[in-house]
């Protein structure tokens, strides 16, 4: 080194350039091949590397309920006393010390605390929730959901794919026993009360008890998640909803199940039109009147409020919001569905109806089709919408083979509930049922290839009633008069095989009204009007395809193959079925075609297949009986006022 302490500079060893360096006055060398740092400490350098978003709504021409504000500052006050509004007691009658951000960040500095600012005299003491602040996370990221769930949530990983692996705690179903509905002057006369219905009452007071339980338990927490989202692809009918929850999975899982509003949006999001409390981690009192177990789920429609206590299962909040569309919509001549939905290139667009085990989901999700949505729909005067902006799928047994789209979309982004996976890998065992059978995937909608965004359509031209009939007598495929797709509808019946259920050795019919009872909030018979009123106005046809069992009942014929199916399914979307010759089978009356392109015309008429056919005959006399059964609990039920309608659907049903 040369005596002033620089280099000579040229080349060093093996060709490499030489460092230059030098000395200060100080005699220390510094590097000065780089730029130097702006930061001076390690927390600087790591506020660097975060960059503030910024806002995106211009001041000027705001409209909605945050308009009145002129700044950004000002916009986030009103926000966060809107949530302070959401997380009020109702004893104290004020929200709690609110401020934005994770309590565990470094900030520096003395955040600013909003409150609600409704104040008043308050009933009880000041408790020490009260003294304290309620970090609001708001409408976080994908990555910073994962970052919470991994250091906060105990069973939170991430897989080989990139999705979030989480575990919803003792219950890894929904609890439609735990469920509870406010019998109240607005619900009276409008809810389906009584048997068969899905709607167990509560009264105000316990929903407001539950409802404090709930919101006492989130003020005590450092932190709450708040997710302000939409319901309803369709603008002139979305609903704006609130999900306050303590768990980033919770996030996450209605951030990628509800539609994600733009900045602009969000920023101007204003009052929610229903909310959510979920404290699932927390159990209700036993000992409270109407409850029956340490889990209640409750809905008051008058409040626009539901409240979670004693299940961390997510699926709980997506149903409970179907269940509010399905009050909600109604209202508006709208009708609420429990389907699937895919359009064809030419528009021509069909809706899905099946249970659990019928191929909904398998048959509605087609390549050369689009996807409008894989549950949940609104069919209004414009067409059909998703309400939703995710899709829910099972996992267990799932394939690339057999499921492509569903494997591909389960990435970063994605979460997988309740799922096994090696514990070095990360690659998940689908087949694995360690944990539970009802293993489960939540992804956003964009997630699949050919879905359609915005999630919209025309006005379907085929309704599909879906069955998988394990007694062997119903035809693969029959074309419904309007009468019978309400009888059918109403009824919405599939059978139950071996290995669908413990303990199941012979088929055992299974009926769900609507094809999603455990949800409907109205008379069956309310829905089915609609359906077929809008049916009839828009040129839709019915009908129903079984894809169970053909030859003989479960145990002795054979499933109907999956590629006689596609065929019928792709002779409906064409047209070309109508166009086809149909006879009447006997009991059930039924159009059957004589003939579908791709199909062995012998298995179109199901008694040809038997090769015993006094066993095709008594099997078929005593399916028809169990339809006629199931059916008794809605004859007492009156449409109109001369009844001549439920009279046709009766007589459009089984007959012998």
């Amino acid at each position: 080194m040369a005596a002033n302490g620089m280099t000579n500079g040229g080349t060093g060893r093996n060709g490499l350039a030489k460092i230059q360096t030098q000395k200060r006055a100080d005699g220390v060398c510094h590097d000065d091949s780089t730029t130097p740092m702006k930061a001076q400490t390690i927390d600087e350098l790591h506020s660097l590397q975060k960059k503030k978003s910024a806002p995106t709504t211009p001041i000027n021409g705001i409209q909605g309920p945050f308009a009145a504000a002129t700044t950004e500052e000002e916009r986030s006050k009103q926000q966060l006393q809107s949530i302070s509004a959401s997380l009020a007691s109702l004893t104290r009658e004020t929200g709690p010390k609110v401020v934005r951000g994770d309590p565990a960040s470094k900030s520096g500095g003395t955040p600013r605390v909003v409150s609600h600012p409704h104040h008043v005299s308050p009933t009880i003491s000041v408790s020490d929730s009260s003294l304290k602040f309620t970090h609001v996370l708001y409408n976080l990221s994908p990555a910073e959901l994962y970052e919470q769930a991994i250091q906060y949530e105990k069973g939170s990983f991430i897989t080989s794919s990139g999705a979030l692996a989480t575990l919803s705690g003792a219950k890894t179903g929904r609890s439609p026993k735990d469920k509870r509905v406010v019998r109240d002057e607005t619900t009276e006369e409008d809810l389906w009360w009584g048997k068969g219905s899905p709607n167990i009452e509560m009264d105000e007071h316990t929903f407001l008890v539950n409802r404090e339980r709930a919101v006492d338990y989130l003020n005590s927490l450092d932190k709450v998640f708040v997710n302000d989202q939409f319901l309803n692809w369709d603008p002139q009918n979305r609903i704006k909803v609130r999900i306050v929850s303590a768990r980033a999975y919770h996030s996450l899982f209605m951030h990628n199940m509800c539609i994600r509003p733009t900045p602009e949006e969000l920023e101007n999001f204003g009052t929610p039109d229903f909310t959510i409390y979920n404290a699932g981690q927390f159990p209700c009192n036993r000992y409270t009147h109407y409850m029956t177990s340490s889990t209640s789920i409750d809905l008051n429609l008058a409040r626009r409020e539901m409240v979670i206590l004693g299940t961390q299962y997510a699926g709980e909040m997506k149903k409970g919001l179907f269940s509010v569309m399905h009050y909600l919509m109604p209202k508006r001549q709208i009708l609420s569905l429990h389907s699937g939905c895919n359009m064809g290139k030419d528009g021509d667009v069909a809706l899905f109806f099946g249970l659990s085990g019928t191929g909904k989901t398998t048959l509605s999700t087609d390549h050369n089709r689009y996807l409008i949505g894989d549950d949940e729909h609104c069919w209004s005067d414009s067409g059909v919408s998703n309400i939703e902006g995710g899709c829910y799928a099972k996992c267990i047994d799932l394939s690339r083979e057999k499921e492509p789209d569903i494997w591909n979309a389960i990435k970063f982004g994605t979460v997988l509930e309740n799922v096994v996976f090696d514990e070095h890998t990360r690659d998940v065992d689908y087949s694995d049922k360690s944990v539970t059978e009802n293993t489960r995937a939540a992804y956003p909608i964009e997630y699949i290839p050919n879905a359609k965004i915005p999630c919209v359509s025309p006005h379907p031209k085929n309704v599909i009633l879906l069955a998988c009939d394990a007694f062997g007598v119903l035809p693969p495929v029959s074309k419904l008069s309007l009468a019978q797709t309400m009888y059918h509808f109403i009824s919405g019946y599939t059978a139950l095989v071996a290995g669908t259920e413990e303990g199941i050795k012979e088929p055992q019919a299974t009926f769900s009204a609507c094809f999603g009872a455990a949800f409907i909030m109205l008379h069956p018979t309310k829905y089915a009007t609609m359906l077929a009123a809008k049916m009839q106005k828009h040129g839709a046809t019915g009908w129903l395809v079984n894809t169970g069992w053909s030859g003989g009942r479960y145990g002795s014929g054979n499933r109907i193959k999956l590629a006689y199916t596609r065929k019928i399914i792709d002779a409906i979307h064409s047209g070309s079925l109508l166009k086809a010759n149909y006879k009447k089978t006997e009991v059930f009356g039924l159009e059957i075609p004589t003939e579908v392109e791709g199909v062995p015309s012998e298995i179109l008429e199901p008694m040809n297949t038997w090769s015993d056919k006094n066993a095709y005959k008594e099997t078929l006399l005593r399916l028809g009986g169990l339809f006629k059964n199931n059916f008794l609990g809605f004859v007492a039920h009156k449409i109109g006022k001369d009844n001549k309608l439920m009279e046709e659907i009766l007589a459009a049903g089984p007959n012998f």
